[in-house]
């Protein structure tokens, strides 16, 4: 939001500089993110002049040859060559002389046009940057008189003004006026604070005549205002009016629609003016809107609305969409003498949602979406009709259509000094925690505890808890004062849980292991699930919806992890990275059948993509596929000494053949696999192999404290044994049968060589298991362990093994 300084300082005038405003602002919550100048960068050389005679050039038609006086000493006229259309003798001008620097930069000097000597420039508007006019010079009419020739220009017109840019957080729409951030500057510099604009209301209340609001639908529309004016003369704004709106980032249009946005902006409160000879029936109708009706509005567009937005009708059907933007059918135009007055109060999330499905952002939005007070629509309509019987002659009609009403008071919040001490860790008086809440428009009496703070109503929404007013006395008396203070501790352990240690060690682990690790959107596209070839039917498929999402490609959770892995892969591979080892650790969400809540739970993704290694004079590296993720699967399961099976199992992401389900005693933990060549070729990637576990469901088997078994003293005793074995049967179950019949003698089991061809016989593969015997009471010889190998050799037999050799 642009705040001009100088109207700021109409309400509130400290005595410091912008950049001093600047500091106390922001370090008081009210970010300021820029100061800029507005208008010419120096007022030296702009003058006030008097249009003695305004001669035709005699070697161009469009130019005039004008005798100036700028109050020189001497009295000397100055001749300036004017192009404007409406330049004539007599009048008071806005003139640039030479030396002058203009908003864009370039420094005027005298100038030889079709061969007279030009001494100045006399302005339009758009050439100060303080309206849109271009096509004719500026008349100065002051209220009192045009001023004397030579008068400084800076002390009729805001030609150079400095403006603060400020970000207001969505807790604070109080803020979005220039009043509600005056009040925040009195609070923080403790300069006074005008009386409110608002505080003298020139209407009445009670029925209007000759206009009529109904609203069906209260939940959307909380409270609704009305007044009427008559004898409306529609003319361009006065100067001063022009260039604050300009300052602010509004373009002047005239006189009622500039009021509309001037009021807007000094009070937060949006409001909307209707031609009331053009409302049929004289009679609004607020209402949701029916689906597919549609409503050209004040930019020439056509919109199509749906049946959660909200239009305000009269008999001729929508003219206009309530909180974003008024209709083209009812608008002021340049014969409107009567108007209607609308300031209303909508519900925020609605206003958001409609704004978004439109693609339709204006200024009263962004305000409406943060939630506005009912209590300002009167606020409003008070500073409006002032306006416009000061600035357009209108009579106020008597009466001021309202429905709805304002909200009850909020319930007054105990504010307790012991308390403020015990969180701020240093003592506030009490004097000064009700000055600094009185000054932000609080009520405070004083009560035995502390203070009985009243809450203002623009602040309802936002302060509701005692912690909330300590707050609000924290950053006022100074954030940057408090000390440095260790929080009260009471029976803090300060541990973490089971869950969140995995966590880590998870992750530490495949730091271990050389990943990179990366941080993916929680949000995420619908054409995700297409993309990864999840069949309608499936479980991934559940997902939850958000009902106001940023875009639409974050506009659903994510489901997986191996969309945002997959998106890095590929934002690696197109900038000559196409060896990538990456892994996330974050949440993943599913809808639960049945229940309005979300089925989430933290997860580890790992993918791998290209070659395992650089290429080094040895050859290549070997090329990621689905032994290498497992190897990493392998060391993440090890480093919680957990046993895991792989199940051959299928997922449509995944390459039919090298995928399999993540087996855990009696928990499925993941998947793993190779990523299907189709899924793989719409990220752009070559072979990946990628698993993913839930951490939850691993918290769950892993034992919380790992007990330590020693080494023991005796060596170890190995022996090899070859075995052919059917080609169905997988290398893992072969395994699992040695050391279940083995027993606690076998200390480890592996598998070093496969070897397949015409001497094992056809359909069948030799393994090559390496044994490592160890025991913690004797040295093992080849009698000790030979029970033991006949065990393993008849538990193979049972899988269709013979020994080989």
């Amino acid at each position: 939001m642009r705040v001009p300084l100088p109207w700021l300082r109409e309400y509130c005038d400290p005595p410091l500089d912008a950049r001093a405003i600047e500091e106390r602002l922001t370090m008081t919550g009210t970010k300021v993110e820029a100061i800029h100048s507005h208008g010419v960068p120096s007022t030296e050389n702009f003058v006030v002049g008097r249009v003695l005679s305004a001669e035709q050039h005699p070697d161009a038609d469009r130019l005039k040859v004008c005798s100036v006086d700028l109050g020189l000493p001497g009295g000397e006229p100055a001749c300036i060559v004017c192009g404007a259309p409406n330049v004539a003798a007599g009048q008071t001008v806005a003139v640039a002389r030479p030396g002058a620097v203009m908003p864009d930069g370039t420094k005027l000097g005298k100038a030889k046009l079709r061969g007279i000597v030009s001494e100045g420039m006399i302005l339009a508007e758009n050439e100060l940057q303080i309206g849109t006019g271009g096509e004719g010079i500026m008349v100065l009419d002051g209220a009192g008189g045009p001023p004397a020739p030579g008068t400084p220009l800076e002390n009729v017109l805001p030609i150079s003004v400095e403006v603060l840019e400020l970000e207001i957080t969505p807790n604070r729409p109080d803020c979005l006026g220039v009043y509600g951030v005056a009040r925040e500057l009195h609070a923080a510099s403790g300069a006074p604070l005008s009386p409110e604009p608002w505080a003298s209301d020139p209407g009445t209340t009670g029925v209007v005549d000759g206009a009529s609001v109904t609203v069906t639908c209260p939940d959307l529309c909380p409270r609704f205002t009305a007044r009427v004016l008559h004898d409306v003369r529609i003319a361009p704004s006065p100067s001063w009016l022009k260039a604050r709106l300009m300052a602010a980032g509004q373009r002047p249009i005239n006189n009622v629609v500039d009021i509309t946005n001037y009021v807007m902006l000094l009070t937060g409160q949006p409001l909307h003016a209707f031609d009331l000879g053009r409302v049929a029936g004289a009679a609004l109708t607020v209402r949701r809107a029916e689906p597919g009706e549609q409503v050209e509005t004040l930019d020439g567009q056509i919109r199509t609305l749906d049946g959660e937005m909200v239009v305000i009708d009269d008999a001729q059907g929508p003219t206009s969409i309530a909180g974003l933007m008024g209709g083209a059918r009812s608008e002021v135009q340049s014969d409107t003498s009567s108007v209607l007055l609308e300031v209303a109060t909508w519900n925020g999330p609605n206003i958001h949602r409609t704004s978004w499905a439109l693609g339709l952002r204006s200024e009263a939005s962004g305000r409406f979406e943060k939630g506005l007070a009912p209590e300002q629509c009167m606020h409003a309509q008070a500073v409006a009709c002032s306006l416009m019987a000061e600035l357009c002659g209108a009579s106020i009609a008597p009466g001021t259509i309202d429905i709805g009403s304002p909200q009850a008071p909020a319930v007054p919040i105990l504010l307790r000094e012991q308390r403020v001490a015990a969180i701020l860790g240093v003592s506030v008086a009490g004097e000064r925690q009700r000055e600094i809440l009185q000054a932000l428009d609080f009520s405070a009496e004083p009560v035995e505890q502390g203070l009985l703070v009243q809450v203002p109503a623009l602040r309802r929404s936002d302060v509701t808890r005692e912690v909330d007013l300590i707050e609000e006395v924290a950053r006022i008396d100074g954030l940057e004062r408090l000390p440095a203070t260790l929080p009260a501790r009471r029976g803090a352990a300060g541990r973490l849980t089971h869950a969140q240690r995995v966590r880590r060690l998870a992750e530490d682990a495949m730091v271990g292991r050389g990943l990179h690790e990366i941080v993916g959107w929680s949000f995420t596209e619908p054409a995700l699930l297409d993309r990864l070839r999840l069949p309608a039917e499936h479980a991934l498929r559940r997902v939850v919806t958000l009902e106001n999402p940023l875009s639409d490609g974050q506009s659903i959770m994510r489901p997986t992890l191996l969309g945002s892995l997959l998106d890095a892969a590929r934002h690696n591979a197109s900038r000559n990275g196409p060896d990538i080892a990456l892994f996330e650790s974050g949440t993943v969400y599913r809808a639960s059948p049945g229940s309005p809540g979300a089925d989430e739970h933290h997860a580890l993704g790992v993918l791998l993509s290209g070659a395992l290694a650089p290429r080094s004079w040895r050859g290549e590296s070997p090329h990621a596929d689905f032994f290498s993720v497992k190897a990493l699967l392998e060391a993440l399961l090890a480093r919680f000494h957990v046993a895991f099976t792989l199940e051959p199992r299928s997922w449509p992401f995944l390459h039919p053949g090298r995928s399999a389900a993540v087996i855990a005693g009696e928990q499925t933990l993941g998947f793993i696999g190779e990523v299907h060549p189709l899924v793989a070729s719409a990220w752009d990637l070559e072979r990946t192999g990628a698993f993913a576990v839930d951490l939850g469901k691993l918290a769950l088997c892993a034992a919380e404290i790992v007990s330590f078994r020693a080494f023991g003293q005796f060596p170890s005793l190995r022996q090899d044994l070859a075995v052919t074995l059917p080609l169905a049967v997988p290398a893992d179950a072969v395994l699992t049968a040695a050391r279940t019949a083995a027993g606690e003698m076998l200390g480890d089991v592996r598998i070093f060589d496969v070897y397949a061809g015409e001497q094992v016989g056809e359909g069948r593969r030799s393994l090559a298991l390496a044994l490592t015997f160890r025991s913690q009471e004797q040295t093992l010889t080849d009698e000790d362990v030979a029970p033991v190998r006949e065990r393993i050799v008849a538990a193979l037999a049972g899988l269709g093994g013979e020994l080989r050799g």
